[in-house]
């Protein structure tokens, strides 16, 4: 089967139907022809509710099970033209501009999908950052003020990593990828977690000099401190998310909800060169 449609004129030819997005789904699921996920049998038949019954023990399972359309009550198609929009809108899209485009009866509907589809932009096993890794945290919604250590004080604390490729890129490309997390604080036990969790052990770490990142160096890295202003790539990354923020939402982001926005600017980032932008929530 071809790769995902390159523009809309394709996208539209071959999901004009609801059978048509359902066979890509088959595709995706299993490649190589069906198979029970309970005893792994390859026979089965489709039942007239449209799931896939395994004819040696009778397991029925449907081609959503499991994915961000599961119970849905809304036509694949067009849950295939939201991720189209989605990822085609160069700085994102908002929920007012989904229910818009897709003409979805409420703003929530719109708010939910979007929500889902955030989430689904994380691959659970994405190989962590490497090489030289510069990490520096940001406040996000206000101006900061006070203590760095006593948390966001009603602002929103984000921590961000971005690989630093100047030295060992070929073609002159000199941001990697990058990682960002809402964070409590600034702690040392939390930077520490988020390090460990994001960049693999070896990588050369480069901060400011901090307290909380005292400890990076009896983890397994190599640890270099710099001045805040030489952390040129970090602050590029943060001046960059919050102009995407401020452009694409107005600023307008719950604390409770920020890791999703994050997770959405990582995506598009991490996939700037990407030729087939339809193909970004391939899995």
């Amino acid at each position: 089967m071809e790769d995902f449609p390159k523009n809309l004129t394709e996208f539209r030819e071959r999901f004009s139907t609801e059978e048509s997005c359902i066979d890509y789904l088959i595709f995706l699921r299993w490649p190589d022809g069906f198979k029970c996920p309970i005893c792994g049998s390859q026979e089965m038949r489709r039942t007239t509710r449209g799931l896939f019954e395994c004819r040696k023990c009778c397991h029925q399972t449907s081609v959503t099970a499991g994915t961000l359309f599961h119970d849905t009550r809304k036509p694949l198609r067009l849950w295939f033209d939201a991720m189209w929009h989605i990822t085609n809108q160069k700085y994102g899209a908002n929920a007012l501009g989904l229910q818009r485009t897709l003409d979805l009866g409420s703003y929530h509907t719109a708010w939910r999908w979007l929500h889902k589809l955030r989430r689904a932009m994380v691959r659970p096993c994405r190989d962590n950052l490497s090489g030289t890794v510069e990490v520096d945290e940001t406040y996000i919604g206000g101006k900061r003020s006070g203590k760095r250590g006593r948390g966001a004080e009603n602002k929103t604390l984000v921590v961000v990593a971005v690989e630093d490729k100047s030295k060992i890129s070929a073609t002159g490309k000199r941001i990697g990828r990058v990682r960002l997390q809402h964070i409590p604080d600034a702690s040392a036990d939390v930077l520490n977690e988020f390090i460990r969790t994001h960049v693999y052990a070896g990588s050369c770490i480069r901060t400011d000099g901090w307290s909380g990142y005292q400890e990076i160096s009896t983890m397994g890295y190599k640890h270099i401190v710099v001045g805040s202003k030489d952390l040129t790539i970090a602050h590029l990354i943060i001046a960059l998310l919050k102009r995407w923020l401020l452009g694409t939402y107005q600023g307008a982001v719950r604390s409770t909800h920020l890791n999703y926005y994050l997770d959405e600017f990582t995506f598009r980032f991490n996939r700037r060169t990407s030729k087939s932008r339809g193909k970004l929530f391939y899995r």
